[in-house]
């Protein structure tokens, strides 16, 4: 019984109505999210959902309600670039594990959109760690197209997907070998002659003369090569990057995005020519393959210098349960600067590199990532610097609905950090 009674209050607050209303949280440190310098005593007018105004000066409405944020800082939401959250429970345990087709046969068809459970308890952790909206791709079964990855919100309601279907996910570079027979040139090979079915169902012919596709993996494909619907690539080698480059002048309209990018400091200069945004992650220094030989903690910020549009992801790295930890990896990067020879971001920087950054590359830069005017109201209070490993949020927004701040993890904390007669099993007497 004690047992229901706790997995009830895990669900409470889903059965809480709520609401968005009309708030002006008030003399806070505002970051407004797109790389610009905090604004002291700044005010946030949230309407319906969305943002009306952030800045010095702003009128309040008569209607509103005021929130102090004194001595707190006050920040957009942390938008996760990349990340499996919601499609798994347990990893190890097949019942709560939905990130991949698995042996459905289909492949870039998958839509991982209606997999995505709100009531996973990463969710709520995550939420109240700050994180109010993520990237979730799904991960490849037996062939190199994992399918199509939504970008969803954390709110405690039952309605995640903020966007369905938004991109594409396909695996290259060591991964994507091994999906194609043990060989790079394998995947280039795959690669090619799936977008040519894909274009050939495109042209009315079904008749598929290597069979790699079904119908609807072609259809999926179709609005890839239009370049309507955005790629990821996850791709870890600096020569892998390269021949993608080159990839990408064959299907000019191909929309490409990276994720991972350990050895993009090696080819920084290409990416940039050839517009390539990059999902990278933030801290890989450690050879753990050979397509890591070039791993360096520097990467990130050797990208930015030369032009590359970077963003942080944790792609393979707690990807479905631990998104909270993005904060600590932007100011790993911010404090990288105090190493000698290191290359990291400025504050503004990184925290833009969690915020509007990841939201512009995955093209809905015009809705979420910053606290300017017309973007959904994704609004957190901090009671210190969020980049600091000890700043925790008192107070969480998702489209102007303030949010609990609950999760099973202190739930479990609150129940034995002091345990009464009843709670805990007595231990035998010897």
């Amino acid at each position: 019984m004690r047992a229901l009674l706790f997995a009830a209050a895990a669900l409470s607050a889903f059965a809480v109505p709520l609401h968005a209303e009309t708030v002006a949280i008030t003399g806070g440190k505002v970051i407004i999210g797109d790389g610009s310098p905090p604004i002291e005593g700044g005010t946030v007018v949230i309407r319906d959902g969305t943002i009306v105004a952030a800045g010095q000066g702003t009128v309040i409405p008569a209607d509103a309600r005021r929130v102090d944020a004194s001595g707190k800082w006050v920040t957009p939401g942390i938008f996760a670039g990349f990340s499996r959250i919601g499609l798994v429970e347990v990893d190890a345990v097949a019942g709560t594990n939905d990130k991949s087709g698995g042996d459905s046969g289909f492949s870039a068809a998958i839509d991982v959109s209606p997999a995505i459970d709100p009531f996973r308890s990463s969710i709520a952790v995550n939420r109240s760690a700050g994180v109010t909206r993520a990237v979730v791709a799904p991960e490849t079964g037996k062939g190199i197209f994992a399918g199509q990855g939504a970008v969803i919100d954390l709110g405690a309601d039952s309605n995640p997907v903020s966007k369905a279907r938004a991109f594409q996910f396909v695996v290259f570079g060591e991964e994507g070998a091994d999906r194609s027979g043990g060989s790079r040139a394998g995947t280039h090979l795959h690669f090619r002659a799936m977008l040519r079915e894909a274009q050939a169902h495109s042209s009315g012919n079904d008749a598929f003369d290597n069979d790699l596709l079904k119908v609807e993996d072609a259809r999926a494909l179709q609005a890839v090569i239009r370049g309507e619907t955005r790629l990821l690539i996850h791709v870890e080698g600096a020569n892998d990057m390269l021949r993608l480059i080159e990839l990408k002048r064959d299907y000019p309209a191909i929309k490409m995005i990276f994720v991972g990018a350990s050895e993009g400091w090696r080819v920084a200069g290409p990416l940039a020519a050839a517009a390539i945004p990059v999902i990278a992650s933030a801290l890989n220094d450690l050879p753990a393959t050979f397509e890591f030989l070039g791993a360096t903690q520097s990467n990130v910020g050797r990208m930015k210098d030369a032009g590359v549009q970077v963003a942080i992801g944790m792609i393979n790295d707690r990807d479905a349960h631990q998104l909270r930890y993005t904060t600590q990896y932007a100011g790993n990067l911010v404090s990288l600067n105090n190493v000698p020879r290191a290359t990291g971001l400025s504050w503004d920087e990184a925290f833009a590199a969690i915020t509007s950054v990841p939201a512009n590359i995955i093209g809905l830069g015009d809705r979420f990532g910053s606290l300017k005017p017309g973007r959904a109201a994704d609004v957190v209070l901090w009671d210190s610097d969020p980049l600091d490993l000890y700043a925790a949020p008192t107070a969480v927004f998702i489209d102007g609905v303030e949010q609990p701040l609950g999760n099973r993890q202190n739930r479990l904390r609150s129940r034995y950090k002091t345990p009464t007669e009843g709670d805990l099993p007595k231990a035998y007497d010897r």
